[in-house]
């Protein structure tokens, strides 16, 4: 047995064949020519096609059902094809090839058996919906025949998924998995990327049958043409807006990080002078050390961003999709301006706001044809358009600073984020879910695909099985994973992992002994009622906790402690659990309430008094943003009543 799975190994070039027939009598299109078929069985089939797509990194956990294509994977890893990382739960292989997919742009993958292994990935396979991030999930799944009899471990993890998956397969004959695979390495990258699920019953894997490989390319799908370039006419109506808007804004969302357009974004912003505000998705897509930049937009956004975007008169909207954690009270979102919005998923392009301007297509793409056409174009741009405007942003910039406060008798959290920021500049930064999160996006300056984060299912256990992904996809880098207690603790387990595998994350738990968001709301909107959000009681000893699993850990009560403990964590070579008790009534601000404008955010610091100089310098008028002369009752440049 073992001389004929070896056999099967080695696919031969031969002469000309025969087109190769689905199940149903149809032609499987643009299979590689000139290739003999070899015996081989539906596990063998699905492990080729994934090293035919570049796959090395596998994450999963194995069980029953999924068993033939382990031991596939035993013979792949023994060759040196792919390396496998087994987690201590399945919901951290869907968050580790999530990370891994963000920190690269290539698709993550993982596996998991039927029934329980299966629902276990769904909060993963959801986390990755929500973002778009690109994930093939293989499962295991009983056999053919057991379907729908109530086998055991038997779950029908394809109608499962069906609303959290960009699209699904089960393969019901061994002859159908080349191009499964490469249908759904196709889609899940293409487009609007997004999880695509593969479902394996057990005696598929284990079925001989003629093999072909699928190469990535060699897939056609017939109605799936994902929109790329813009429609020409409504660039140029983009181009003419833009060309006349006096308060610009560009607002970018993690579209821009999914297509690469940094660079793009950044000469747009400097071409025509326009600040840039992004989503919590889009941190990294514009240098937040930039005069341009405004940061983060939303709930928790800076004071200037969410003031920029309620007087702006033109709002970019790019890779965006004005989901309400950014927009506040929709119907008061850029309520003065005409929007522009692009995005390459045509079902987002007016779904919450209908833009003025509806562009379909590759942010990038869009972008680079827009800077073509323009730079084409023969009218010179006008650079002091947008001077007042910019000079206003500076103001609030000045007035509403993010500062971390300091405590005389204990840490900040955001001194502690701030510290961590300043001494691993260039890290990767993973994060979970709650106050911690918020602070991070606050005072990290992080470049493109260094941000990885639960943004729009908000997925408390993520962040350190997301690190762990991103550190087997860039094990030169440093990566740091910012969590909660409460967070750090859906999924510890993940530990073990990293002991396992020498996996050097870096993971800083934000210590406040509670559900920090959660309380914050209770304090704010429940009458202080604090119901379930304690988690002094029971909580573990983490620095033993890391031990116990192998893993450096540490402690910080004080801040004369800070520093040097962030130092030793960075320096150590290994994986380090740092525990930091801060504050633990601190409350992430600014915040914008439920069911207010953007503008009305509390929290806010007292803009500092003005001298007598400062207040009669100059009038800023409310509708075009220019500066008028003290004496001026209405405003030269539009005719506002000052």
């Amino acid at each position: 047995m073992d001389t004929n799975i070896d056999s099967m190994r080695k696919v031969l070039p031969a002469p000309a064949q025969a087109p190769v027939l689905t199940p149903n009598g149809l032609p499987i299109h643009n299979v590689t020519p000139n290739v003999t078929p070899v015996r081989a069985t539906g596990a063998f089939a699905l492990m080729d096609s994934l090293r035919q797509h570049g796959v090395e990194h596998i994450f999963g956990y194995p069980g029953g059902a999924i068993l033939p294509i382990y031991d596939e994977l035993y013979r792949s890893e023994a060759a040196g094809h792919v390396k496998h990382f087994l987690v201590r739960h399945e919901q951290g292989a869907a968050h580790a090839a999530d990370g891994y997919a963000r920190a690269t742009g290539k698709v993550g993958v993982c596996f998991g058996t039927s029934g329980p292994g299966a629902t276990n990935l769904v909060t993963g396979i959801a986390t990755a919906q929500m973002d778009s991030i690109p994930l093939v999930i293989i499962t295991g799944q009983v056999p053919r025949a057991a379907i729908g009899s109530d086998a055991f471990q038997e779950t029908d993890i394809y109608g499962i998924t069906l609303p959290i998956v960009k699209h699904s397969f089960v393969v019901r004959d061994p002859k159908d998995m080349a191009r499964t695979v490469a249908e759904a390495f196709h889609i899940a990258s293409s487009g609007r990327p997004g999880p695509v699920l593969i479902d394996v019953p057990k005696d598929v894997g284990l079925e001989e049958f003629d093999y072909v490989p699928v190469k990535p390319g060699e897939v056609k799908l017939p109605g799936y043409r994902p929109t790329v370039k813009g429609n020409p006419r409504q660039l140029v109506q983009a181009l003419k807006l833009i060309r006349q808007a006096q308060r610009p804004l560009l607002y970018v969302g993690g579209g821009a990080i999914a297509s690469g357009a940094h660079a793009e974004i950044k000469e747009m912003a400097e071409r025509y002078q326009i600040p840039v505000t992004t989503t919590l998705m889009g941190i990294g897509a514009f240098d937040e050390h930039h005069p341009l930049a405004v940061g983060m937009l939303g709930m928790h956004g800076t004071a200037y961003a969410n003031f920029a975007v309620t007087e702006c008169d033109l709002l970019i909207a790019v890779g965006a999709r004005f989901d309400d954690r950014v927009t506040g009270k929709l119907d008061e979102f850029a309520a003065h301006a005409k929007v522009i919005h692009i995005d390459i998923d045509p079902a987002e392009v007016g779904k919450n706001r209908v833009p003025d301007v509806p562009i379909v297509g590759d942010v990038r793409q869009v972008l680079l044809e827009m800077l073509k056409r323009d730079r084409e174009g023969t009218k010179l741009l006008d650079s002091s358009r947008t001077q007042s405007w910019l000079r206003r942003i500076d103001r609030w910039k000045q007035d509403y600073p993010i500062v971390a406060p300091i405590y005389p008798d204990e840490i900040s959290p955001q001194e502690l984020i701030a510290e961590v920021g300043r001494q691993a500049p260039h890290a990767y930064y993973t994060t979970d879910v709650g106050q911690h999160q918020m602070w991070a996006a606050q005072f990290l300056k992080n470049g493109p695909r260094r941000w990885i984060s639960s943004a729009g299912l908000g997925t408390m256990g993520y962040g350190m099985p997301a690190a762990m992904g991103a550190k087997v996809a860039v094990p030169d880098q440093q990566v740091i994973c910012i969590s909660g207690d409460a967070s750090f603790q859906m999924n510890c387990q993940e530990l073990g992992t990293l002991a396992q595998y020498g996996i050097a994350v870096k993971t800083v738990i934000v210590n406040n002994g509670w559900q920090g968001m959660v309380r914050q709301w209770q304090q704010a909107f429940y009458g202080e009622r604090y119901s379930s959000s304690n988690m002094q009681p029971g909580m573990p000893n983490f620095e033993l906790l890391a031990q116990a699993f192998g893993v450096k850990g540490m402690v910080v009560r004080h801040r004369d402690q800070l520093q040097d403990a962030i130092a030793t964590m960075l320096a150590h070579d290994g994986p380090v659990l740092l525990d930091v008790r801060v504050k633990r009534d601190e409350n992430c601000y600014p915040m914008v309430a439920p069911g207010k404008s953007n503008a009305q955010m509390v929290g806010l610091p007292k803009p500092p008094q003005l001298t007598t100089e400062q207040q009669v310098e100059s009038i800023i008028c409310s509708n075009c943003a220019s500066e008028n002369a003290p004496g001026n009752k209405f405003c030269p440049e539009c005719g506002t009543k000052l």
